[in-house]
Parts: C-alpha cells; sequence; structure tokens
C-alpha cells in the first residue's frame, strides 16, 4: 500500500486544532518502535501470497497487535475501535480508502503465528536490540522481582473446572489465582531485559537465576529473596555478584533501639531506593496498558503477550531517556 498521499479524510484529520491523549501517545510510539527490526524478524514466517487472495500487510497486523495489546483490547472490540479511531488506522498503516480493516479473525490468526513460531520473544529481543544501539542498556546491575497477575477463578466453562496451568497462591491475607511475571530489569535504565512466567505458587527465588543475563556486578531484590547467593544454581555460575536484599521487616523491629538499627534503618532505605525502580515496567503494565487480568488459557499464550507488553513498556520507558 502507498501511504505517501494522504486521502481527504486523513488530510482533514491532521489538520484539526488539537491532539488526544491517544494521537499523542500513539505517535510517540511509533517515531520510538524500530519497525525495520521488527519487520526482521517477522518477514521470513510470513506468508508470501503466492497462493489464495492476497496477505494483508504485515505492518497493519503487527501494529493492531501492538496497539490492542496497548489498550487491552479484545480482537473484535479492536476491530469496532480500528473503525472508528483515525489515530489507530494511522498507528497500524490502514487507509480506509484503498484497504479494509484486519477483522477479528486475521488478528487471531496473525497472533498464532507469532505464538507458533516463538516470534514475540524476537520482537522484545528486536526492541532492546534497538535500546542497546541508542546506549540505554548498560546491564552493570540488575532488578529482580515478580507480580501476580489473576486469572478468572470460575469453573462455568466447558471443561467445568481451573485452567490446569494456574494456581493459587497466599499474598499477606489474601488468596490469588493466577500466574506470575518474574523480570530482570537494568538499574540504571529501568529496561525489562528477561522475562520469565510461571503458575502463581511459583517461589520467586527459584528463578532468579534465569532473571540474570550474565554481565551483571550487582543484583537488587526484596526480603523474599533472602539467602539466594547460596543456592545451587547460583553458585554453579562462579563468578562474583553483589547481592543487595533487603532485611526482612521483623529482623529490624526485633533489634535494640538506638545507633545500630537507625544506621541499619538508613541503609535498608537507601537499597528501596534503588529497588523501587523496578515497580516502573509493571506500572505500565498494569495501570497503562490495563493488564491486571490473563487474557487467555495456558501460560505459553499468556507468556507470548508478555514479551509484547514488556517490550512496548521497554519503549515507553526508553522514549523518556532519549528525550531527556
Amino acid at each position: 500500500m502507498d501511504c505517501s498521499q494522504p486521502s481527504f479524510s486523513q488530510a482533514e484529520f491532521a489538520a484539526k486544532q488539537k491532539l488526544t491523549r491517544r494521537e499523542k501517545f500513539l505517535t510517540r510510539m511509533e517515531a520510538l518502535i524500530p519497525w525495520t527490526k521488527l519487520l526482521a524478524v517477522i518477514e521470513p514466517f510470513y506468508p508470501k501470497g503466492q497462493r489464495g487472495r492476497p496477505p494483508i500487510d504485515w505492518s497493519g497486523c503487527c501494529g493492531s497487535i501492538f496497539s490492542s495489546n496497548g489498550y487491552g483490547l479484545a480482537d473484535e472490540a479492536f476491530e469496532d475501535a480500528l473503525y472508528d479511531s483515525q489515530a489507530l488506522q494511522g498507528f497500524a498503516r490502514i487507509d480506509l480508502a484503498a484497504e479494509g480493516v484486519p477483522d477479528a479473525t486475521t488478528l487471531l490468526k496473525f497472533r498464532r503465528r507469532l505464538e507458533t513460531h516463538d516470534l514475540c520473544k524476537g520482537l522484545f529481543a528486536a526492541i532492546n536490540a534497538d535500546l542497546t544501539a541508542r546506549g540505554l542498556l548498560l546491564r552493570e546491575g540488575t532488578l529482580v522481582d515478580a507480580t501476580l497477575i489473576a486469572a478468572p477463578p470460575s469453573t462455568k466453562n466447558q471443561e467445568k473446572q481451573r485452567d490446569p496451568e494456574r494456581h493459587q497462591t497466599r499474598k499477606g491475607n489474601q488468596w490469588y489465582f493466577g500466574m506470575k511475571a518474574h523480570i530482570g530489569a537494568d538499574r540504571d535504565s529501568k529496561l525489562v531485559h528477561t522475562v520469565v512466567v510461571t503458575a502463581a505458587n511459583g517461589s520467586d527465588i527459584t528463578k532468579t537465576s534465569e532473571l540474570l543475563h550474565g554481565q551483571e556486578q550487582q543484583v537488587h531484590a526484596d526480603a523474599g529473596y533472602t539467602g539466594v547467593e547460596k543456592r545451587e544454581e547460583i553458585v554453579a555460575l562462579e563468578r562474583k555478584i553483589d547481592w543487595q536484599i533487603a532485611r526482612k521487616r521483623g529482623q529490624i523491629k526485633t533489634m535494640a533501639e538506638g545507633a545500630e538499627q537507625e544506621t541499619l534503618k538508613t541503609l535498608e532505605k537507601a537499597k528501596a531506593s534503588v529497588r523501587a525502580f523496578v515497580e516502573h515496567p509493571f506500572h505500565i503494565l498494569k495501570n497503562l496498558f490495563h493488564h491486571r487480568k490473563v487474557r487467555y488459557r495456558g501460560l505459553a499464550k499468556n507468556g507470548h503477550q508478555l514479551y509484547t507488553l514488556f517490550g512496548l513498556a521497554n519503549v515507553r520507558i526508553g522514549g523518556r531517556q532519549v528525550t531527556a
């Protein structure tokens, strides 16, 4: 499709006096996403159109998947949104005067193609490679943490049971059913470099070694990772790591009041100020992208989607640093 010549409706839309928040967000993301590198990942696996009707342009499907994930919309809802919003049409490179909007079935098939060939991880890696080229992934220190993502606990389905790949866990006095997203993020740039998905009852500390990229000299984590440096898989790494693990609150409370306790509180506050940045990707995931509940059955499908979402989160975080 030749998008060099805008249609009359596009020209009128561009000439209006006010930019909406959606337009500002999509325009910024459009400029930051390395589309050429994403094309290199997808193109070898995309239909060539040698048989049957010509396939819809990959960039329209990819832009649609990215924006539907970013706005937390199902395929059918996003198809309707594309017809309603010229801002979304522009981001997805769709001109209604020349072609139709990808329907829900087309988006579903495109997403399944990404999952079948494990391309979501490739897109995540391509985004990080672009950010690394801009000097944003310093990789000297890593922040590790995990967040719970709820799943429907209902058994009102065809199988009359919950998703067998999900489990429940207790956090405080509250029980949760769903999955857990473990991430490793760069200490300085706050960008996510590793994602691991488990059921909700998966222990955080057991996934620590999988969240390390191998070049960090320092790792920051909360009290849930106490004793991680003694684990067999960590010892087997045979390299020196400075583990900045938070003290458990009970240990500080049981100390006698005085200079030693105050010094320890000051030290813990300093460690927490660094560790807090790992919450930024989770904030974008849950509050800005509205991904508070899983959207598919099975860990694999949701894992593929999390790679896309954290890739977009990196684009958003990295874009602010490039601007600054």
